[in-house]
């Protein structure tokens, strides 16, 4: 089962070390580590594991918490595959295809983010959904920059693109708040497919 942690942890030499050991020793096999920030003495770490059979995000969060300084902030399930480049590979369809760019962006989303659905709305009406989102959807606010949202026991993060007058919305259910590097990148790659999908 591919899980991903995050994890605040006090940035410190040998702070690492003996998380990777902890999880080591619950039978987890580490397969990558991003370090999302480091400030004010403190990291915000996302790990992503292979754990043998099925654990609960409550079992995890509850052994991992039980060391000295450590936060668990979030256990969820993961699609994406360390070492694969799936950023890259959507923005090569989406130059390949940009007619369909937005819809491409939409269905790659949820495995981009850690996410569940992902969906593309302008004027009200959804334009493209991916797979298990809904089929209407209404924004809880229109921003003109990307934001995140808690909703409904669901973080949603909202991407205006405003040259296609359209909203992309990507939903979390299981995973915590998103955090601003991953809002970072998402509206990237939110920039870079609409430029490559005015084009067609």
């Amino acid at each position: 089962m591919l899980l991903r942690l995050r994890v605040s942890l006090p940035d410190r030499p040998g702070g690492l070390g003996q998380v990777a050991k902890a999880l080591g020793a619950l039978g987890a096999d580490i397969l990558q580590v991003t370090v999302l920030e480091r400030e004010a003495g403190r990291a915000v770490d996302d790990f992503t594991v292979s754990w043998p059979g099925q654990v609960s995000a409550a079992e995890v969060r509850d052994r991992m918490s039980a060391m000295p300084g450590v936060r668990v902030e979030g256990v969820w399930p993961t699609r994406e595959m360390p070492g694969s480049a799936p950023d890259y590979d959507l923005l090569m369809h989406v130059a390949a295809e940009p007619a369909r760019g937005y819809a491409t962006l939409v269905d790659a989303l949820p495995g981009l983010c850690g996410a569940e659905w992902s969906l593309a709305v302008a004027d009200g009406a959804v334009q493209h959904a991916s797979m298990a989102a809904p089929a209407e959807f209404e924004l809880p606010q229109q921003p003109p920059r990307a934001i995140t949202v808690d909703a409904k026991e669901m973080q949603l993060l909202l991407l205006p693109v405003v040259t296609a007058g359209l909203h992309v919305v990507v939903a979390r259910a299981d995973g915590p708040v998103f955090h601003r590097a991953e809002v970072e990148r998402a509206a990237r790659i939110v920039d870079v497919v609409a430029k490559l999908a005015g084009r067609a």
